[in-house]
């Protein structure tokens, strides 16, 4: 059946809110203001949300940010008298728990207390902050949960009024004098450590962190002795000179920032430790798809702009950083090339980028299609200036005259939202383009961008949600 033009609007909403649900967070970008870009973010969430309902809940299987996940779920309980009728409920109910399973605990407890603060008070919510709540305490996390997130733990179990039967974790939260000591390694080492300084080295590390300044200890002492009850985000962030410990371990985008955030001296001296790391992070994620796309090249962007804003440094940098070796493993051996727009001379290292000069997107692209490549994927912002124009008409030119067969995939990624254009930029019509947070959510990211080339319609991207829905709720990987 040939699609209508109504269906033609709905693929391009879908697609358009999916670019921006994968990249934007709200906050300050290259270009725009934070307000901007929640202003922007909130329109196209409430858009979405009235136009394309079960769509919009659809996206919960996706590979969004943490950021917008919260937002969807919010939104879907606050407006729960829309759903369409108790199937549509149901089916909400499910992606909402299979989410709200994935995301960090303290953005789930943020989460609850900004529906408490809404006075969203349903059935279905109460009965989804209670299976979650459940879901904690069966997998014993609700103890840690007490010491760690115990405001936000608080809030949820009086928003629900959940009971406490037997459990240390209620005495700790509504009557802590009630107890002489706990059970639980946790909860009594919170209490010991009000007067113990030995006691704090048994808490998590934030929580550890204000014990030891209201003892007084010496931050070095400290950081040394907490060392064992870190995580390896909160080891990157405490060691930021010196060898950090099981780098090879760290996911590639949270990698990329951390040795883009090193001294040029320490990468240089650092050379074979860290490109080891990212070749082992990004041999991680390209699994059984490593040598599998043939020959490649990419356009990394490290102009200027790529630096990012104050609460975003250096992270488009970062992404281009760690697709260029997530491509290296993607593609064929010998067989890939990266063009950074800032030149890649002999001899270039990677580890050396840093954001400066202009974008000349257009020559770095005809320098990559010089060789035909089966694939060429441009992982830029989309703001070609040197000179503006020229990276889109050599696109048109390629896929038109030069290459109409379509021999040559082009796939543009853009880490960055743009909050006038609702949507992430753009280089040309004829080439489809994805919004990226992450490096390791590229190959999923160039699958999506057959939906924005125009060759298949809303059916089949509809399709495509469903299965992503299906093997989501079920808990398959993503």
């Amino acid at each position: 059946m040939p699609e209508t033009y109504a269906d033609l609007i709905a693929a391009e909403d879908v697609l358009l809110f999916v670019n921006a649900a994968v990249t934007a967070t709200g906050q300050r970008e290259f270009r725009s203001s934070a307000g901007e870009q929640r202003l922007s973010l909130a329109f196209l969430h409430e858009y979405v949300r009235v136009n394309h309902r079960p769509v919009y809940a659809a996206a919960l299987a996706l590979d969004i940010n943490d950021h917008n996940a919260v937002t969807i779920v919010e939104q879907l309980l606050r407006t729960a008298d829309e759903a369409d009728g108790p199937a549509g409920k149901r089916a909400e109910g499910r992606l909402i728990a299979a989410r709200l399973a994935l995301l960090p605990p303290q953005r789930v407890y943020r989460l609850f207390r900004a529906l408490r603060a809404a006075k969203v008070n349903n059935r279905r919510t109460r009965a989804i902050v209670r299976d979650w709540l459940a879901a904690r305490a069966a997998s014993g996390g609700l103890a840690h949960d007490a010491v760690k997130y115990r405001s936000g733990l608080k809030t949820a179990a009086r928003h629900v009024h959940r009971r406490f039967p037997g459990d240390e974790s209620g005495d700790f939260l509504f009557a802590p004098g009630r107890r002489v000591r706990y059970e639980h390694a946790a909860l009594d080492a919170y209490r010991r450590a009000h007067y113990e300084q030995g006691a704090l080295y048994e808490l998590p590390f934030t929580v550890a962190e204000g014990f030891a300044a209201k003892h007084g200890v010496p931050r070095a002492v400290f950081l040394e002795r907490i060392a064992p009850r870190m995580t390896r985000l909160e080891r990157l962030r405490t060691q930021r000179s010196g060898p950090a410990t099981d780098l090879a371990a760290m996911p590639l985008t949270r990698l990329a920032l951390f040795v883009l955030s090193l001294p040029f001296g320490e990468r240089v001296a650092r050379r074979a430790e860290l490109t080891g790391a990212l070749r082992a992070a990004a041999g991680r994620v390209a699994g059984p798809y490593a040598g599998t796309w043939g020959r490649v090249a990419a356009v990394l962007d490290d102009s200027h702009s790529s630096s990012g804003s104050a609460v975003k440094r250096r992270r488009p940098l970062a992404v281009a950083l760690g697709c260029h070796f997530l491509l290296e493993a993607l593609a064929a051996p010998g067989a890939y090339s990266a063009h950074w727009t800032s030149g890649t001379p002999d001899g270039f290292d990677p580890l050396l980028v840093r954001p400066w000069g202009p974008t000349p997107l257009g020559t770095r692209i005809l320098d990559a299609l010089e060789a035909a490549p089966d694939r060429l994927v441009i992982v830029s912002d989309g703001w070609d200036n040197a000179p503006p124009g020229l990276a889109g008409e050599v696109l048109r030119v390629w896929r038109t005259r030069l290459d109409p067969e379509r021999r040559t995939s082009v796939v543009h990624v853009n880490p960055v939202y743009d909050a006038a254009g609702f949507d992430v930029r753009r280089l040309a019509p004829s080439v489809p383009t994805a919004g990226i947070r992450d490096a390791e959510d590229l190959a999923a990211l160039v699958e999506i961008a057959q939906f924005a080339e125009g060759r298949t319609g809303f059916a089949e991207l509809l399709a495509y949600l469903d299965r992503r829905v299906e093997l989501f709720v079920k808990g398959a990987p993503r």
